[in-house]
């Protein structure tokens, strides 16, 4: 017995070093996704070149429509497409001919350059959800977001290790006017992150604030020659793409600056409710916005974006994690690559009105759909709830630790000589176990992805805890990440700078909440 203590102790070291190791703070950032796995391929080639030429035809035929956009009809006219009011219609082989100037991949800059993206190709690049004008948590329940809400967010984005972007409208601030709510959410991700970030697309003016507060930023010439921001440019489904939208497409491709061009469909509202049709609907949408893209300046970089869901026929409310939806992604996965443009989709998509069963299932369906669909920007990756009203903390700090196993996941099976394991096999033999061997304690601490919210212990050790189920643990997570929380360093004289331009730009104008 007595000499079992001295065992006891050790070991009761090295656990409190290890529960120390885990519950220090460590700002950590991992690389973008690069995938060694293949894309799981639904479409035959007969069926892609029938979409294919039923998106063409689509686009001669039928058109799309440019609202309240004489420019962009002049454009088109310049270019040979047919134009009578605001229908254009595109002469077969015009669309594609013109995405051809748009890069297969890019590099989307971050002010630390250590944190800068990849987008296209095999890569992956993973940023939270944008838009919702609700947020919910533990403490206060769902209500409208404010600038305080989003704030916090950009700061669980920093922290958060498996999120390569800190995104762009996290949460809609409703305590800020609608005129200028825009210039306090680029200054947040500016000051709050160092990650990179996506600009405004609700005005055009504010996509130019966008570019020109990027300047103060990384520098004017920098900027011109180099993409700081994606926006996300939504097409009005069916076919019609409006001014505000266009209008600030026009400023980002005018500024080498990257845009998502992605189609809001809902299958059965705006679309057909077949998958092979909304497929072509998708297509000729994507086409016509690259297309334009690339009118305003070849070369500017450009993303094939496929947001769909299906629709529920009693309630009229979308659906998520539903196999039409993962069908209709995998599909315009490999009709983007064949346009060889960069793709985004999927998401932490669910219906659910609280981070529940139900939100989890959808939301691992949607995940990993993107993983395998070929994915090379997912928006939406952490956070989502209730259908996209609601960015709930939880499931952000939820989303962002699951996110950890698409890594896992991309990185296929490596069978290096270590990999191989022969010589672990050869020291343990039959009947032996293999905690202790060489290779084990070579690769313990990196060999299997480690959640940093689930919990793991046994029931004993869980029920003296508090018995505390995943929202309860999520929670603290959040309160831990906040309040250890620290800013990257900025030099103060930019800081400074970009200041002063929100408050110019703030004092020019009278409030607007319409």
């Amino acid at each position: 017995m007595a000499e079992e203590a001295p065992r006891r102790r050790s070991r009761g070291g090295g656990g409190a070093a290890r529960r120390a190791e885990r519950s220090s703070i460590n700002i950590e950032t991992a690389k973008y996704i690069q995938r060694n796995i293949p894309n799981f391929e639904v479409l035959t080639q007969e069926a892609l070149e029938i979409i294919e030429t039923n998106a063409d035809i689509i686009l001669e035929e039928v058109g799309v429509n440019f609202v309240d956009n004489s420019a962009a009809l002049q454009r088109w006219r310049d270019a040979g497409a047919d134009v009578q009011g605001e229908r254009v219609r595109i002469p077969r082989g015009l669309a594609r001919k013109l995405c051809a100037t748009a890069p297969a991949e890019f590099t989307q800059h971050a002010r630390n350059p250590e944190k800068s993206v990849v987008i296209g190709g095999n890569n992956m690049v993973l940023a939270p959800v944008y838009g919702p004008p609700f947020v919910r948590d533990a403490k206060g329940g769902r209500r409208y977001a404010t600038m305080e809400d989003f704030n916090k967010f950009v700061k669980l984005a920093y922290m958060s290790k498996w999120l390569h972007h800190s995104g762009g409208t996290v949460c809609e601030p409703t305590d800020i006017p609608v005129n200028k709510r825009h210039l306090d959410m680029l200054l947040a991700h500016m000051t709050l992150s160092d990650k990179p970030f996506m600009g405004s697309v609700t005005e055009p003016s504010r996509a130019q604030d966008s570019v020109e507060m990027c300047e103060i930023l990384f520098g004017k010439e920098f900027v011109q020659n180099n993409t700081v921001m994606t926006s996300l440019t939504n097409i009005n489904s069916p076919m019609t793409f409006d001014d505000v939208m266009m209008g600030s497409l026009e400023v980002y491709a005018a500024n080498n600056q990257a845009c998502i061009i992605s189609p809001f469909i809902v299958g059965g509202a705006m679309a057909p409710v077949s998958v092979a049709g909304t497929l072509t609907q998708v297509l000729a949408e994507v086409m016509a916005g690259v297309a334009y893209s690339q009118l305003v300046r070849p070369g500017a970089p450009a993303i094939f974006g496929a947001f769909v869901s299906s629709i529920d026929m009693n309630s009229g409310a979308p659906t998520f994690g539903t196999p039409e939806a993962s069908l209709i992604t995998y599909g315009a996965g490999q009709l983007a690559r064949r346009l060889n443009l960069p793709f985004r989709s999927a998401g932490s998509f669910c219906g659910s009105k609280l981070p529940d069963a139900q939100a989890a299932y959808e939301t691992a369906n949607s995940l990993n759909m993107g993983l395998l669909s070929g994915v090379n920007f997912m928006l939406h990756s952490c956070g989502w709830l209730e259908g996209g009203l609601v960015a709930d903390f939880e499931k952000f700090v939820m989303d962002a630790d699951q996110l950890g196993t698409l890594h896992g996941l991309a990185k296929g099976v490596p069978v290096s000589e270590d990999d191989q394991a022969m010589d672990a096999i050869r020291e343990v033999g039959p009947g032996g176990h293999y905690l202790g061997c060489a290779h084990t304690q070579k690769n313990f601490k990196t060999a299997f992805w480690k959640s940093e919210l689930l919990d793991y212990k046994p029931f004993e050790t869980w029920e003296e805890e508090g018995a505390r189920d995943t929202y309860a643990l999520a929670s603290s997570r959040v309160d831990y990440l906040l309040a250890n929380y620290q800013p990257p360093a900025l030099d103060p004289a930019i800081k400074e700078a970009l200041e002063a331009y929100v408050a110019a730009k703030k004092a020019a104008a009278p409030d607007s909440f319409m």
